[in-house]
């Protein structure tokens, strides 16, 4: 097991680490964006992935395992070593969340890099630079984006929530629920959806079963340190660097907003 006894400055360093090497993997991804890059398919034949996805992943790979070495690594695009099972604390990278997107040129995808310390996110940058925003959260202090603190809306009692969520999902929310909620469309990009919440952009999502680790580790945090939560629909926070790295269904939104998602979401398990 890797022993690392974090100072209290240690999370701000790695913060500092893990963001530098975020905008370089996304200045990478850019020199591909809307030029075609060459598209793979694995998952077989269910997800794409481009060669932007893997000249990022090797910038990330390389800048933050030569600075912590004695850290793990869990990453999309690598294949998955149990060895950071022996490890406390695991950088957790997405070098793009929304590759669809990207290969399709949508602006909405992001690079999703967080530090994970004994199965939580103490660390977490999301680079979205075709939009030119930055996201970044550290264990004890806030959430920004592009410098500027981040909180959660608090939209007044009775005001329509803006949630996001899939066509299919949003039918079967419990029906008193569903009611009072206005389906913001599709976004490409998981960890992105989740910082919206964070900004106060939109107010809550449901995220359906089979995510992974890489998808929420960055985001989550930068949605705690901003007042909410991602949680399953048991209410728990998510334990990440797991020998599973797949996720249930889960809930995302203000703190004062979360249980009444959670309750309304119950159905959705199995689906």
């Amino acid at each position: 097991m890797n022993a690392v006894h974090p100072s209290p400055d240690q999370w701000a360093r790695d913060l500092e680490l893990i963001t530098t090497a975020a905008i370089a993997a996304g200045e990478k991804a850019m020199t591909y964006f809307r030029r075609d890059p060459d598209v793979q398919w694995k998952n077989g034949g269910r997800s794409p992935v481009s060669e932007a996805d893997y000249a990022a992943n090797d910038i990330l790979k390389e800048r933050l395992l030569t600075a912590r070495p004695n850290y793990g690594w869990l990453s999309e695009e690598t294949d998955d070593d149990e060895a950071r099972l022996g490890c406390e604390t695991v950088f957790v990278v997405d070098p793009i969340d929304g590759t669809r997107a990207f290969i399709a040129g949508k602006d909405v995808w992001c690079v999703s890099v967080a530090v994970v310390h004994r199965g939580r996110p103490v660390a977490g940058v999301l680079f979205a630079p075709a939009l030119d925003e930055l996201f970044q959260a550290r264990e004890g202090g806030p959430a920004v984006k592009n410098a500027v603190e981040i909180v959660v809306r608090a939209p007044p009692a009775g005001e329509t929530l803006k949630i996001a969520l899939a066509e299919d999902t949003i039918v079967r929310l419990e029906g008193g629920y569903r009611t009072g909620v206005s389906r913001i469309s599709h976004v490409p990009s998981l960890a992105y959806r989740i910082a919206m919440i964070a900004d106060g952009r939109i107010d809550g999502t449901v995220v359906k079963t089979n995510s992974h680790d890489w998808d929420l580790a960055a985001a989550d945090l930068i949605l705690s340190r901003a007042g909410g939560t991602l949680a399953s629909l048991d209410g728990e926070p998510l334990s990440y660097n797991r020998p599973n790295v797949r996720h249930t269904v889960l809930c995302a939104a203000a703190n004062p907003l979360l249980p009444a998602l959670v309750a309304a979401a119950q159905g959705l398990e199995g689906h």
